[in-house]
């Protein structure tokens, strides 16, 4: 077995291991392989070790890679999860299943504009800032409001909302890991009781350094890069 296929049966069972003892359902948590600044070969093997949920942070890198991977792997599901620029949103809706920072109404427009061009629904996540000082996403719950009653009342027909993503701040201070984890559980709680017919299920928390604690707060996708694919090749 490869590296990256003993890193991720490691990490799986990590996981499995945190939902057992947290009281979760097995299997409850997803695992995303964040690819970005990995080489192709890589993502090949992660593949062929039965990985198909990926992360990349920059639209041009996907549009690189994953074009060619995806004709031959259709079960492959990319996920962007870096910031976005308004020009850069047209191709992340061709390459990507799903745009995990969505930090503002406007992208929300030009994502259902570029989406009915192509006739293609795409789920979203919202960013929701908690922690991360140099991270960008809705700052606000009232911002966060305003863009899920667009959402729920159709205004967005090519877009699924599927509830939020955040990154913890770089701390080794695990009250505040914990904290900013459970702000945005709380808050998706809160979204769920009003907008009860949008499907807000996933909450994307945790990364290689922290994505135990984000367990135990509620996520249920976590995204991982270096410890499954080892320092990145800038």
């Amino acid at each position: 077995m490869s590296e990256i296929c003993d890193n991720l049966s490691r990490i799986k069972d990590e996981i499995n291991s945190i939902e057992l003892r947290t009281g979760r359902q097995t299997n409850s948590v997803k695992l995303l392989a964040v690819s970005k600044f990995h080489p192709v070969e890589k993502i090949i093997e992660a593949l062929s070790c039965n990985q198909f949920l990926f992360g990349e942070n920059r639209v041009q890198e996907a549009m690189e890679k994953f074009p060619a991977i995806i004709e031959k792997n259709l079960k492959i599901d990319l996920h962007m999860i870096g910031v976005l620029q308004s020009n850069k949103i047209k191709n992340a809706v061709k390459i990507s299943s799903c745009i995990e920072s969505v930090n503002k109404i406007e992208m929300l427009d030009e994502i259902e504009k570029q989406c009915s061009k192509i006739d293609k629904i795409i789920t979203v996540l919202f960013e929701y800032h908690t922690g991360e000082e140099s991270k960008s996403g809705f700052t606000n719950e009232d911002d966060l409001l305003k863009a899920l009653s667009l959402c729920n009342e159709n205004l967005y027909p090519h877009i699924k909302p599927n509830c939020f993503m955040t990154m913890a701040p770089f701390t080794d201070d695990k009250k505040l890991i914990h904290k900013s984890f459970s702000t945005l559980r709380t808050i998706a709680e809160k979204c769920k009781k009003q907008f009860p017919l949008l499907p807000l299920d996933e909450l994307s928390m945790g990364m290689s350094n922290d994505f135990d604690i984000a367990i135990e707060e509620g996520s249920t996708l976590v995204r991982v890069g270096t410890a499954i694919f080892g320092e990145r090749e800038y």
